[in-house]
């Protein structure tokens, strides 16, 4: 059969719902408040998430951007301040302190975990550091025991960006509980969605709790929850979640765990058979990572360049595959000059970056809807992979 009269694959769809999110918006919709201060289903899905993940408390937000400004603002961070992040990641990593009129300050990442390179993150902190932002990058866990042990000498708090990480445990820890803050996204490609939304999750001690008790301050536009006479307490926004989505994201929040162990079961079969094909090296996975909620299936091709990578995402997803283009470099985005950039060109951040030049340049990845799919899908998205790039 010509590859091109080849029916295409069908895989789960995404986002997965049913009776439960259903119930959950009727339920929302009858208590008749529909916003987090007269309502349930917000404050009950932050105990569900706090709960889930090992956390004190967890305080759901209108995005996972927003979840990341806010911990950082508590965190100190603002004007005259830097705040460490990798270099190749979304761009929200870097906005978010950028729209604090911090200093977003790239640095490179590990060429087979893509996750923070410690010796780079070590070798950019000065006095003018407040956070160093690891990313769990496709839900793979960054360092977390060697950025732990640098934040205790350096005295600069962590913060995880956990938008892809839901559910993932590291040496048998779950996210809230590692001694920092985490920032978790909901957008609609997400492990679990609402459409948008996010949440802020906070450990267990003294400190943190007050920590919560200012961020949700500032994400109530400094208003206290009790507050009757517009005493606004800080400077703030208004970053609070509705009760729909929260009605929404406690039913997603029920089929994560059983969702992650589907694709943890196909990732490993799916990374075999691509590592097979000449020319294709999977992303690794660090031993220390005890549960990986797979966001992505990723991929290099390394020595292919951008264009031949681009054009090699379209003819996979001709064939049915849910491909993507992996994220620029951050500095390679006109978006992350407008505001409070480094003091350093392009080519000097790049220089500074190899591993992140290549990657995002050579690297694709495939939606996490792909291992909710069949034993043997993941052998046909092998197939379409070896094809596509023998063709190529």
């Amino acid at each position: 059969m010509n590859a091109d009269a080849r029916p295409l694959p069908e895989f789960p769809v995404w986002p997965q719902f049913g009776d439960e999110e259903r119930t959950g918006l009727a339920r929302a919709l009858e208590q008749g408040q529909w916003w987090r201060m007269g309502g349930s289903e917000v404050d009950t899905f932050d105990r569900e998430f706090a709960d889930h993940h090992g956390a004190a408390q967890s305080l759901a937000v209108t995005n996972g951007t927003h979840a990341l400004e806010l911990a950082l603002q508590v965190l100190g961070v603002g004007v005259g301040t830097e705040v460490i992040v990798p270099a190749f990641t979304f761009i929200s990593s870097s906005q978010a302190a950028q729209r604090l009129g911090a200093v977003a300050v790239p640095v490179d990442v590990t060429p087979d975990t893509y996750c923070i390179d410690l010796a780079a993150v070590e070798a950019a902190i000065t006095p003018r550091t407040r956070a160093i932002m690891p990313v769990h990058m496709a839900g793979h866990f960054a360092d977390m025991d060697g950025l732990a042990k640098l934040s205790e000498a350096s005295g600069v708090p962590l913060l995880q960006d956990a938008a892809h990480a839901h559910g993932a445990e590291w040496r048998g820890r779950r996210v809230g509980e590692l001694a920092s803050l985490a920032a978790f996204s909901f957008q609609n490609g997400k492990l679990m969605t609402a459409g948008e939304g996010g949440a802020v999750v906070f450990p267990e001690g003294e400190k943190y709790a007050e920590m919560y008790q200012e961020a949700f301050l500032r994400h109530s536009c400094g208003r206290p929850r009790t507050d009757r006479r517009y005493l606004h307490g800080t400077s703030g926004s208004n970053f609070r979640m509705n009760e729909f989505s929260a009605a929404v994201l406690r039913a997603q929040l029920s089929r994560l765990a059983s969702q992650i162990d589907t694709r943890e079961l196909r990732a490993p079969l799916l990374s075999g058979l691509l590592a097979e094909i000449p020319g294709v090296v999977p992303q690794a996975r660090d031993e220390r990572v005890t549960r990986d909620p797979h966001y992505m299936m990723m991929f290099r091709i390394p020595g292919i360049d951008e264009f031949k990578r681009n054009e090699l995402v379209d003819k996979l997803m001709e064939r049915g595959l849910p491909a993507f283009a992996a994220f620029r470099a951050i500095y390679r985005s006109q978006g992350f000059w407008e505001t409070a950039a480094p003091e350093l060109t392009v080519d000097e951040l790049a220089a500074r970056c190899p591993n992140t030049e290549a990657i995002y340049k050579d690297c694709i990845w495939l939606h996490h809807r792909t291992l909710l799919g069949t034993e043997g899908q993941m052998h046909e998205i092998a197939e379409i992979v070896a094809d596509t790039l023998a063709a190529a």
